[in-house]
């Protein structure tokens, strides 16, 4: 037998195993104990360091090559455009720094579940000692409201019940016992005989011998399993860090080329240098790490008005890209609050509206909206009262959490239901006093109390399984119009199936008149010749929102599967309420299923189920990494303890803001504040304009960067002198474009964009489309740059004036090339330009910045302008509008090119469309 299956073994057999006994350990037992296996705590993880952190913004390839530009310019003596690199390296780092100064605290959060304090008894004497002073062996007593402080074995209770929702996911709490179980089991819920680390007493008490402290709990397994992940990429990143490397790449190639080319022309190599740090400037686009992060920043914000607060920039993009969302249900899909759906009473079934706890809603007949009377239906109204009088729970209210459940939310329920229906809540407690009353024992499967009415009658009301109240009942069963008939037991437990097969949590009610020299209920006097009443059906209901937004996901590509601790039958009737398993899917996989398989297995499977049920944390870290291995983008919802492996693992991890434990918000990229799935679709739409704007930035930033490295290469090969300056390049790209590329990353949603298929992860942030237009745009650039370039030269013009002239076209080429970069497709003149008014905005300010660098002489001496005539600006003007002309005619031919192939595709047969279509979307792309 394994040392931790303690849940297998009964109460002597635990206690000589620890070498323990009921009353506790003795004081030189616990100091051995304390130095074999150490505190009772689960240890942080290390912190990554200030200057690690600082020192990872410098290891960039771009980066690199800058600082061997600076280094170089420095030994020519042309230190301005030394001390402009620098400032750009500089800035570039500190805003860097800025962002990824983040420690991570998953788990600090761990480690405060534990209760600080524990009451333990010790050489049979009661004492209160710190949690982390706990060793194996140490008996521990639980009371209500206290947080379980070790693994424990339990081996005493008294209707003790814990909430282990944070740890297993289950909704319902869990009614503890002592004896030993029979039979092996992954799930922690199935183990009702110990008790777990960090989860909550609900009520009842009960003793526990500890079994493990620290690391070895359930908890801190967990802890170590988080540790140990290290968390995916996000595929923005890993693109990002392709596309530097390929750009490093050809900086490095050009540079090399443009150093050959001037020696093999003899110029001096002076020029030479200057010319390839000309180039290789030209070449980096310095302001893309701040726009790329400032993109982001702004998709953080449009986020948390949706009520999505992210953790972690690239994840923004992230959510645009997922193709499957695995979510949990309880509190995520569903509301976490335990419903009344169906009544049979009176050999009669009625439906119950409203969800939640709030009381209001009706009792009708199927099919119908009219509310049925009580008065007039003696069996629902007895077995409304049987459930609303058995019961140890309540019913709060207050204006900051609305109606909330004090007890079992499946006692509460009964309550909200007698609500529905009419009992009057004031009145009952004082029409049926409470004489006594025989709790709820997992042994006996029932409770009952015995109230005495107004009229001095008395009676036994019971609640309970339906195969064990049906035991103690009489033959007869009340009918509508409050007169006994015959039982048909037959037909009621196949009632109770059918509202079993679709999820409900079914719960029997029955009664009967007693004497009133009964004061005190005993076994006897419940266990026989009871009056059935009739059955209630209750479910943790859907989010009535979460149906429509996986509807929307559907429709955008997104696959949704369900990942939970509950029953199956439970997961599979939700998951088919929110139309979550796809027509002909039947299958659910089950955590001993899934411990039973390797991971190429399940690798197989994960592509063909959407349900998994009674899962461990191990089961859903499992899952969401053969998914990752797949090639899916996975966003994984929870909100406990047992869901931040998965959280840490998956390329977004999203806990719930209201019901979410610290754990899973700390290991989170993601918090959803309203608990709403719902706003995690909203924050996929955000991502995915995101990612479509960073897109629109690359190619404005890349085509005038391809349009300079044209233009310098040409001027090598044709022996003219340089038409920039280092320092002029870096103010063109971090000052004049770098306004307006920022304003793109303000852009807003184009149509239709959330339509689209989820991109794939290796697709590259330089699509085919893009780099066709990038030569295209570079070309355009280069020669109108050149020819007014060549315009002053062939007039006798100061070198001075020409770079000035070149600079100012390419400055125009900027403006111009900014508003065809807001659509792939779109025609600039379709598109409102003040739609995007800090783009209208950076243009007059990029163009004022420009106009100060010519006319202002500080700044002529940084950058080595010379003030310009009204002839030059229109020149420029002139040469830099034909970007406009061309760019627009490419879109035009484009546009009626997919105009065709959608003309085409209508003409297919339905079962090629589908293929047809994926075809001409991988075109587009």
């Amino acid at each position: 037998m394994k040392d931790n299956n303690y849940y297998l073994m009964d109460t002597e057999e635990v206690f000589r195993s620890l070498d323990t006994s009921p009353q506790g350990l003795t004081g030189e037992k616990v100091e051995e104990r304390k130095k074999k296996y150490g505190l009772n705590k689960i240890e942080e993880e290390q912190k990554i360091g200030v200057l690690h952190i600082l020192l990872e913004q410098f290891q960039d390839p771009l980066i690199y090559i800058l600082l061997v530009a600076g280094v170089i310019t420095t030994a020519l003596g042309e230190l301005i455009d030394t001390y402009v690199i620098l400032a750009v390296v500089l800035l570039n780092a500190v805003i860097g720094f800025t962002q990824e100064f983040k420690a991570e605290k998953a788990i600090s959060a761990l480690a405060q579940l534990a209760s600080p304090r524990a009451r333990v008894l010790r050489q049979g004497n009661t004492s209160e000692i710190e949690t982390e002073e706990l060793v194996p062996g140490d008996v521990v007593l639980l009371t209500s409201g206290s947080r379980v402080p070790a693994d424990l074995r339990l081996f005493e209770t008294t209707l003790l019940e814990i909430n282990e929702s944070t740890l297993t996911g289950e909704s319902l709490g869990v009614r503890k016992k002592t004896k030993k179980l029979e039979d092996e089991s992954s799930s922690l819920t199935d183990r009702t005989n110990l008790a777990y680390m960090g989860t909550i007493v609900l009520s009842g008490r009960g003793k526990g011998v500890v079994v493990k402290t620290g690391r070895e709990t359930e908890i801190g397994k967990i802890s170590e399993t988080v540790k140990d992940i290290k968390q995916a990429p996000t595929p923005l990143q890993v693109q990002f860090i392709r596309m530097g490397k390929i750009i490093g790449g050809v900086i490095v190639g050009l540079s090399v080329l443009t150093f050959f080319l001037g020696i093999i022309i003899g110029l001096p190599p002076s020029q030479i240098l200057l010319t390839a740090i000309a180039l290789a400037v030209a070449a980096i686009p310095e302001g893309l790490p701040i726009v790329f992060t400032l993109t982001l920043a702004i998709g953080v914000s449009r986020m948390a008005k949706r009520g999505a607060i992210m953790r972690r920039l690239p994840a923004v993009e992230t959510l645009g890209s997922c193709s499957i969302i695995a979510s949990d249900k309880t509190g995520t899909l569903t509301k976490n609050e335990m419903t009344v759906l169906s009544i049979f009473a009176g050999d009669t079934l009625y439906d119950v509206t409203g969800t939640g706890f709030e009381p209001h809603g009706e009792i009708t007949l199927p099919g119908t909206k009219e509310k049925e009377d009580l008065e007039s239906n003696s069996a629902l109204e007895l077995c409304l009262r049987a459930g609303f009088l058995a019961n140890e729970s309540g019913l709060n209210y207050s204006k900051e959490k609305g109606y909330t459940a004090e007890g079992d939310p499946t006692e509460t329920a009964l309550i909200v239901s007698a609500l529905k229906g009419g009992i009057n809540r004031n009145e009952e407690g004082t029409k049926f006093q409470k004489l006594h009353e025989i709790p709820f024992e997992s042994e006996k499967l029932y409770m009952a109390t015995l109230n005495r009415s107004q009229e001095g009658e008395h009676y036994i009301f019971v609640k309970g399984a339906p195969e064990k109240v049906l035991e103690m009942t009489a033959p007869t069963a009340l009918y509508r119009d409050g007169k006994p008939g015959t039982l048909d037991k037959k037909k009621i437990l196949e009632q109770y199936e059918q509202m079993g097969r679709e999820g409900l949590r079914v719960l029997a009610m029955a009664y009967k008149k007693v004497s009133p020299s009964l004061t005190e209920l005993s076994s006897s006097d419940v266990e026989k010749d009871l009056l059935f009443l009739g059955l209630q059906g209750m479910i943790d209901p859907p989010r009535e929102e979460a149906l429509e937004a996986i509807r929307q996901s559907k429709k955008a590509g997104i696959r949704i599967i369900m990942v939970t601790g509950d029953h199956q039958i439970t997961a599979e009737a939700i998951a088919r309420k929110l139309d979550i398993i796809p027509e002909g899917e039947t299958a659910v996989l089950t955590g001993k299923e899934i411990d039973r398989m390797d991971d190429d297995e399940l690798y197989e499977r994960v592509g063909q189920v959407s349900i998994y049920a009674r899962v461990s944390p191990l089961n859903k870290l499992q899952i969401v990494q053969q998914l990752i291995r797949q090639g899916e983008i996975v966003a994984v919802t929870g909100d406990g303890v047992n869901d931040a492996p998965a959280l840490k693992a998956a390329h977004i991890g999203v806990a719930m803001g209201k019901t979410g434990t610290d754990v899973a918000k700390e290991t989170s990229d993601m918090i959803i504040t309203d608990d709403n799935f719902a706003s995690i679709f909203s924050a996929v739409a955000e991502g995915r304009v995101v990612f479509s704007n960073l897109r629109k930035v690359v190619f404005f930033l890349l085509g005038t960067g391809a349009g300079m490295i044209l233009l310098i290469l040409f001027i090598v090969l044709t022996g003219f002198p340089l038409p920039f300056l280092p320092a002029q390049i870096l103010w063109v790209n971090l000052v004049t474009n770098g306004l307006q590329d920022m304003a793109l990353a303000f852009e807003p949603p184009e149509e239709g964009v959330i339509q689209q298929l989820p991109r794939r992860r290796e697709e590259p942030i330089i699509s085919s489309l893009i780099l066709e237009r990038l030569v295209l745009v570079g070309l355009v650039i280069m020669l109108g740059t050149f020819l007014t370039y060549l315009w002053q030269l062939n007039i006798g013009a100061p070198l001075a004036q020409a770079r000035t002239v070149a600079l100012t076209t390419m400055v125009f080429f900027q403006l111009f090339h900014v508003f065809n970069s807001r659509s792939e497709l779109t025609s600039m003149f379709k598109m409102n330009p003040l739609s995007n008014p800090f783009l209208f905005y950076s243009t007059i300010a990029s163009l004022s910045a420009h106009l100060l660098v010519i006319y202002w002489p500080p700044l002529q001496f940084v950058f080595r302008t010379v003030p310009l005539l009204p002839i030059h600006w229109l020149a420029a003007a002139l040469a830099a509008s034909t970007i406009i002309i061309i760019i627009e005619i490419e879109k035009a031919f484009r546009r009626k090119s997919m105009e065709s192939q959608a003309l085409l595709l209508r003409q297919f047969p339905t079962r090629f469309r589908l293929a047809a279509i994926l075809n001409l979307f991988k075109k587009i792309k």
